[in-house]
């Protein structure tokens, strides 16, 4: 079978995304930010209009949870980015283009939110964050696969769900329900753009099954969450790990696999030999990570015990 065009794939696709489209407009429910933050809460600031400085005391949340909430914003906070690449892919027209503004509209709410409860309840130190967003919006996102359709529904099937986890465990490691609150309708945003995403690519692997197994073994063979960038990342995310909020085990279990058994990818026919190949590789890759997630876990758990004993 001979490999559609991404254009081709942007043409065939596009009833399927005016369909989805519907579904997800009749499905979103509209919600205001303001109506999460606890304002009764707030303090002026020092600076221009002489309040109070920040102090490390004025935060009430464990410190791992305020490193999830920096992480999940400064994500939130490269949403000029993600508009750019995913616009330039996909278009500005038609049922592609109408979708494209609506998702960044609805992803625009969530930085708001988050950085206003954070703002007002003093959370973090303000001063670090901004200067965190600055370093981490001048860097800029560039998709891994930004000139490919179907890697990029990929990837975004499997951002999303990761996402929408990652939001909901922090709200809970905050011990705070406002928070929690306010992530639990954030994650109720990604959970929807995580099914759109994912029915456009079912659509895909019965339009194009070589192409779609392709993208798909290539995303998880190389997936990073889009706040990778964030300065110090990588130390950031073992803290986030080692509390539960997103490990190892999650993304296996509760990312990739729910979404690989909505495509069924093991039985879907008419591969061509590197469809086949894709979907080895893809097998070996989910063993793999089955490994990996089960070393990180008898280490945290002798971790976990080291630091009983001590205290």
């Amino acid at each position: 079978m001979t490999a559609l065009s991404q254009t081709a794939l942007l043409v065939e696709l596009e009833p399927v995304v005016e369909r989805n489209l519907d579904r997800h407009l009749s499905l979103a429910k509209e919600w205001f930010p303001h109506e999460y933050v606890p304002w009764s809460e707030g303090r002026t600031f020092d600076g221009p209009l002489g309040g109070q400085p920040w102090s490390d005391a004025d935060s009430t949340l464990p410190e791992v949870a305020r490193t999830a909430l920096v992480v999940n914003l400064l994500t939130e906070d490269n949403l000029p980015s993600y508009h750019h690449e995913i616009a330039t892919l996909f278009g500005r027209d038609g049922a592609w283009g109408t979708w494209v503004h609506r998702w960044t509209a609805e992803e625009g709410r969530h930085g708001t939110a988050i950085r206003d409860y954070l703002t007002v309840t003093r959370a973090v130190d303000p001063v670090a964050l901004e200067r965190a967003r600055m370093v981490h919006m001048s860097a800029g996102y560039v998709n891994a696969h930004d000139d490919e359709v179907l890697h990029s529904l990929a990837y975004v099937s499997f951002q999303e769900l990761a996402t929408r986890i990652s939001h909901r465990n922090t709200g809970r490691a905050t011990g705070d329900p406002v928070c929690e609150a306010l992530l639990a309708r954030v994650a109720a945003d990604e959970n929807l753009h995580m099914v759109f995403y994912r029915n456009l690519l079912a659509a895909a692997f019965e339009l194009a099954p070589s192409q779609a197994m392709r993208a798909v073994a290539d995303v998880v063979a190389d997936f990073q969450m889009p706040g990778n960038g964030i300065e110090g990342f990588a130390r950031k995310s073992v803290a986030i790990a080692l509390a539960g909020i997103y490990d190892l085990r999650q993304h296996r279990d509760e990312v990739l696999m729910p979404v690989l058994r909505q495509w069924d990818v093991w039985n879907v026919t008419g591969l061509d030999g590197d469809g086949e190949a894709a979907r080895d590789q893809l097998a070996r890759q989910l063993d793999d990570l089955e490994r990996a997630a089960a070393r990180f876990e008898d280490k945290r758990d002798a971790r976990r015990a080291r630091l009983t004993a001590a205290g």
